[in-house]
């Protein structure tokens, strides 16, 4: 039996023919972008909606916005929300179902609502500036004090913006003639990548500063963050709750001049200081140092007032006393004189005393030691006595005298027959004289 079928190309015809048969009208669809991509002028969207309580996707969709359409929708879209299109951002799009037998299905976009994307926008801004408020860090730069001499900056900007080069230009150009110090710490100012190298840059700028203040040495006084330039489109990366921890946690003030008017950031509202331009943040910085500067001046007229103003007190006290000292010395000479007269006596009784005192005790120890010298000079004198005794018991002269002889021989007492030999000469000692012989 024959089967009936369809080449895929009718099969795909059909399915088209359908779906303009079912679905000839135009819908208003919200969806979350998961991938956005431009080529050939054409936008080419990946749409996304995720269960709100497990965050876990539900539906998936291809959408593409063709170059004519895209050419009018993208600039007024980026400058209402001043944003461009990018993952992550919720949007309202009209759009029309369109099957290609070639291609497959996909929607195509052809209106962008956004007041939908700014009102998303304002929600997640919210929502992030309650969590801050919630940890309690948000107004925690608003505490902090710039220095009175703020000279030592930390900046964080593109190396080669041209908002940078004016900030350090009109540092140096300044017409009062101070002195500021910069170190460039370069991140990415526009894009997805400006949250994490904006806070890579400021856990540098910490460490370096932690180094800095253990070798004794001027560490930084603040930091300025300046974007200058570039499209508003460009700003959602000041818009992250990460970013805005680490700028409100942050131990130095931080100043901001990221190059927009019409809205504050995230990153604007944490900040210790939020100006318009990079050359607004220089020109804060050098009239905080002329304000001190101003301040230093007053407060030395003040002290030059304060102490002329002083020493013609004093020099009235000094002539008020001046008239006074003639009778006060005298008064004083007779009381100092009374004074030291007792003072004299009492000294003189008191010496008197303790001579008195220490005569008695030398007495006393005299007594003492006259005593005890007595007794140790008989113990030694007795002594003396036993110990000549046993001298003169072992003394030579009295063994002579007893008929006793000694033999010397070259200076030395002969005690063994075998010192000597044949042809010695000897000498033996009496009681009297000496006899002087050889040994045969």
């Amino acid at each position: 039996m024959d089967k009936k079928f369809l080449s895929l190309y009718d099969l795909n015809s059909l399915v088209r023919e359908t779906i303009e048969t079912v679905m000839p009208n135009e819908y208003w669809v919200e969806a979350e972008l998961s991938e956005v991509k431009e080529w050939g002028g054409h936008c080419y969207l990946d749409l996304i909606e995720k269960d709100e309580r497990s965050n876990t996707p539900v539906a998936r969709a291809s959408a593409k916005c063709w170059k004519n359409t895209w050419m009018l929708l993208r600039p007024y879209f980026e400058r209402v929300t001043g944003q461009k299109l990018h993952a992550g951002m919720k949007v309202l799009l009209k759009v029309f179902a369109q099957f290609h037998e070639n291609y497959g299905f996909s929607w195509i976009v052809t209106d962008i609502d956004p007041t939908y994307t700014m009102g998303d926008m304002a929600r997640k801004r919210q929502e992030i500036i309650q969590q801050l408020k919630a940890a309690g860090v948000f107004d925690l730069q608003k505490g902090l004090t710039l220095p009175m001499f703020a000279q030592h900056i930390a900046v964080i900007s593109s190396a080669n913006a041209a908002g940078y080069g004016d900030f350090c230009n009109q540092l140096e150009d300044n017409e009062y003639g101070y002195k500021f110090h910069t170190r460039l710490y370069s991140a990415v100012m526009q894009g997805e990548g400006v949250e994490k190298s904006i806070i890579k840059a400021l856990n540098q700028i910490y460490e370096d500063s932690q180094k800095l203040s253990a070798e004794s040495r001027q560490s930084f006084d603040c930091v300025v963050i300046i974007r200058g330039g570039g499209a508003t489109s460009d700003l959602s990366g000041f818009d992250t709750l990460a970013l805005a921890e680490n700028v409100a946690n942050f131990p130095l003030p931080i100043i901001t001049g990221i190059g927009h008017e019409r809205d504050e950031s995230v990153l604007d509202m944490v900040s210790y200081l939020r100006v318009k331009t990079p050359t607004a943040a220089a020109a804060f910085l050098i009239n905080h140092l002329k304000q001190v500067d101003e301040r230093i001046a007053d407060a030395q007229e003040s002290i030059v007032g304060c102490v002329q103003h002083r020493m013609q007190l004093e020099k009235m006290r000094l002539d008020r006393l001046s008239t006074q000292i003639p009778v006060l010395f005298s008064v004083a000479k007779t009381r100092q004189e009374a004074r030291l007269e007792r003072l004299f006596s009492r000294l003189a009784t008191d010496i008197h005393e303790y001579v008195e005192r220490q005569r008695a005790v030398l007495d006393l120890r005299y007594s003492v030691l006259h005593s005890s010298l007595e007794r140790r000079m008989l113990q030694e004198k007795h002594r003396l006595e036993i110990m000549e005794q046993r001298i003169e018991s072992v003394n030579p002269e009295r063994l002579l005298e007893r008929g006793y002889s000694i033999t010397w021989h070259h200076g030395k007492a002969v005690r063994d027959v075998n010192e000597l030999k044949t042809g010695d000469e000897i000498e033996t000692r009496l009681q009297k004289g000496v006899i002087k012989s050889k040994v045969i």
